[in-house]
């Protein structure tokens, strides 16, 4: 496997960038940055990071070219577990075989339930969120 290290910069909750290499952090979901928590789980990462030689192992590419890693900080923690113990991110079993779940804190699921829908398969739940959002926008516009 492949291995990056070196300063990391934060896009959200589940995804960095180290050496200019995309990155999408190994089996977990966090919540997008316009989704309940999700500017709270970037920043989060972002604390975890912050100052940090990130060390990135590649597992595989994703369906948008990024790459998939295991990254941990100097001290041998994990993000992925990091985030999930904070709350802020779920395991996705469909990508971790359940490898953090044992981490999740009670009740994660109904807070971070974008995220839950989305491993659930249920988009429909992301649009309804979505028109949602945009109607309540158009409103404050008026």
């Amino acid at each position: 496997m492949p291995v990056i290290e070196g300063p990391a910069f934060v896009v959200d909750g589940d995804s960095l960038v180290i050496k200019k290499t995309e990155i999408r952090i190994y089996g977990v979901d966090a919540p997008e940055l316009n989704h309940p928590y999700g500017k709270k789980a970037k920043w989060a990462m972002v604390a975890l990071c912050k100052g940090q030689q990130v060390r990135a192992k590649i597992i595989e590419k994703d369906v948008h070219g990024r790459a998939v890693a295991m990254c941990f900080l100097p001290d041998g923690r994990d993000l992925s577990e990091e985030m999930v113990k904070l709350g802020l991110a779920l395991d996705w079993p469909k990508y971790s075989e359940g490898d953090y779940r044992t981490f999740e804190p009670e009740g994660v699921r109904k807070k971070l339930w974008l995220a839950d829908a989305r491993q659930k398969g249920r988009m429909y739940v992301w649009a309804q969120f979505d028109a949602h959002q945009k109607a309540r926008a158009q409103d404050q516009a008026k």
